[in-house]
């Protein structure tokens, strides 16, 4: 079982910048993917960005590319989303997922709120 515990969101205005903080705890977490997802209100859950347990390849939806970057130094528990020039439709409260892959990210956080005014 893994733990995932999210900090950093917060309200910005069009154009900010926040960084998102992802602590996984657990046996085995430093060997997880990781990865961010969000949901706006009224709208599922989509896919934002997820990263190798190994912190050198990456994948982005479309929306954020150039916009935010996912790290993770030293390839340990911890992963970070930097996002930039936010936009009010990165509006939503965004998740932690872990998981065995990126495209198997099944252990969740509890989510933090990120709101963007324009």
């Amino acid at each position: 079982q893994v733990q995932l515990i999210e900090s950093g969101g917060g309200l910005v205005k069009a154009g900010a910048s926040l960084r998102l903080s992802c602590a996984a705890s657990g046996r085995d977490s430093s060997y997880y993917a990781m990865g961010w997802f969000r949901q706006a209100s009224g709208k599922e859950r989509e896919f934002v960005a997820a990263i190798n347990w190994g912190g050198d390849y990456g994948r982005y939806v479309d929306s954020v590319k150039g916009r935010f970057t996912i790290s993770r130094p030293n390839a340990k528990n911890t992963v970070y989303l930097q996002m930039n020039d936010l936009k009010p439709e990165d509006t939503a409260v965004y998740y932690c997922a872990a998981g065995g892959s990126i495209t198997d990210l099944r252990y969740w956080g509890q989510g933090t709120q990120v709101t963007v005014s324009s």
